[in-house]
């Protein structure tokens, strides 16, 4: 029997973290959340992205290894499914949107040594929106680093989720990735929308598995 891994991803404020509480909460999955606030760079990364953005991306980097490589135990000891509201190929968009190259080229070897052996999702969720609606909802939760993330930065975000989401499932025909607008769906305040998702989710799932 496969145990479910589901990743949630899609750019900044699109709603990972909302859907992948629910997901947890619905199917009584272990939530694996990424860990932000706690990056001491952050603040400084928005004031100048091109100073800290080494720093910055190997905190996250060498986090979601720590994350990863526990939940591997995890899954292993307790066959628990886990649900995680990234997935460490995030790092690699981030990357290299800001690091220079030279950098980049260092970064990802390191990358590629420490996830070599890292667990894979059996279903990706993608969800996107307009920089509009994105704008929006970072700023309607507040966070004091988020205010200083331009217009034009996300703007470049959301077109390099789009070419790695591309490259990704081209590389990856294996595991099924399950996109959501979040121009049209509102899971956080509309019931049937959630529905919706979480079901579309599940059908996935249920296919995946009988697949294995």
């Amino acid at each position: 029997m496969v145990v479910p891994f589901v990743t949630v991803e899609g750019p900044i404020g699109v709603g990972k973290t909302s859907l992948s509480k629910e997901i947890a909460a619905t199917f009584n999955y272990h939530l694996l959340k990424e860990i932000v606030d706690e990056n001491p760079f952050l603040n400084k990364f928005y004031e100048d992205i091109e100073e800290w953005s080494f720093q910055t991306e190997m905190f996250f980097l060498c986090n979601r290894y720590k994350q990863l490589t526990d939940i591997k135990k995890f899954r292993l000891i307790q066959d628990k499914p886990v649900v995680a509201d990234y997935h460490i190929f995030k790092n690699l968009i981030f990357a290299k949107r800001t690091l220079i190259p030279s950098e980049y080229e260092k970064y990802e070897e390191i990358y590629k040594i420490l996830t070599k052996d890292m667990p894979v999702p059996n279903v990706v969720v993608y969800l996107h929106a307009s920089v509009d609606t994105l704008m929006q909802r970072i700023a309607m939760r507040g966070r004091e680093f988020e205010k200083m993330i331009a217009r034009s930065y996300m703007e470049q975000l959301v077109e390099d989720y789009h070419l790695f989401i591309e490259h990704f499932e081209k590389m990856h025909p294996e595991i099924p990735v399950i996109h959501f607008d979040g121009d049209q769906l509102d899971f956080v305040k509309s019931t049937g929308d959630l529905k919706l998702v979480l079901s579309s989710i599940q059908d996935t799932l249920q296919q995946r598995s009988l697949q294995a």
